[in-house]
């Protein structure tokens, strides 16, 4: 198969990633990781720096707009970027340390811990218990609007969820992901935002846990622009179409479609990682 043949199917590849990461919340580096070490082939140390680029540039426009619209807990995610940006950096270290086969194994426990996160799909907004003392003291009470205005919501439960955040920064470091299920079981059920602040929130937190992964990886060789361009732009245009895509579909369908995607590809890392084949 010629260079330009490779190109053309990691785009393709990628473009469905993106797609179905976006209709999932997921994003679509839970797809690209897999496909490009198991289907194409390629080192999973590059394939994770290449996803961990298409992380930084699809986290990017939507954290934007969604901080524009006022979704966004800003000092909540400025605070807790410190544990993922930690946690990212300890992570990105330790691929050196770990067998490509140890990586593939984790990625697919985690696939699976993902996909039921997916299928179990958005819980309702917790019921407000009143202010926190650490979350009153580092002022993380906000506001996100409704169909009625803006309501404004308590933060609780600060140092489990920078305990959650620095693991979820770990895996994202690690294993090339965003790792927005963790992000939001900490904010959602550990903080007691509202649903949708913890999902805006979590995403613009995941392109600054990526970038500071990426750039261990870029030190020590792992990002390839060659393979890394392709997959980005292929991300980000499935990303674009999916969010449009979104409004119309039946949800429901698409996260079973995806979680069985996500489940078959979860199966075949930790088999490909156990028979040695990564």
């Amino acid at each position: 198969m010629g260079s330009l043949e490779f190109t053309a199917l990691i785009f393709a590849g990628s473009l469905l990633a993106g797609f179905l990461g976006a209709l999932t919340g997921l994003g679509g580096s839970f797809v690209i990781v897999p496909l490009l070490a198991v289907i194409f082939h390629v080192d999973i140390h590059y394939a994770i720096g290449a996803a961990l680029v298409s992380v930084i540039a699809t986290s990017s426009g939507a954290a934007a707009a969604y901080v524009r619209e006022g979704y966004s807990n800003i000092r909540v995610g400025m605070f807790l970027e410190m544990a993922t940006t930690a946690g990212a950096l300890v992570g990105a270290s330790l691929v050196v340390y770990l067998h490509a086969s140890v990586i593939a194994v984790i990625f697919g426990l985690v696939l699976i811990y993902s996909a039921f996160v997916s299928f179990r799909g958005g819980s309702p907004s917790n019921q407000d218990k009143g202010p926190d003392r650490i979350a009153t003291w580092l002022r993380l009470d906000s506001t996100y609007p409704t169909s009625t205005g803006l309501k404004s919501y308590h933060v609780r439960g600060v140092p489990m969820a920078f305990l959650l955040m620095i693991v979820a920064g770990v895996l994202s470091g690690l294993l090339g992901i965003g790792s927005g299920a963790v992000k939001v079981l900490a904010m959602d059920k550990a903080m007691g935002l509202p649903f949708k602040v913890s999902t805006t929130t979590s995403n613009f937190m995941i392109g600054v846990t990526a970038a500071a992964g990426a750039g261990i990886y870029l030190g020590r060789g792992y990002i390839d622009p060659g393979l890394a361009m392709p997959v980005m732009l292929g991300v980000l245009a499935g990303s674009i179409a999916g969010a449009r895509a979104l409004a119309g579909a039946e949800v429901q369908v698409l996260r079973i479609v995806f979680t069985v995607v996500i489940g078959a590809l979860a199966v075949l890392m930790i088999y490909s990682g156990l028979a040695g084949k990564i």
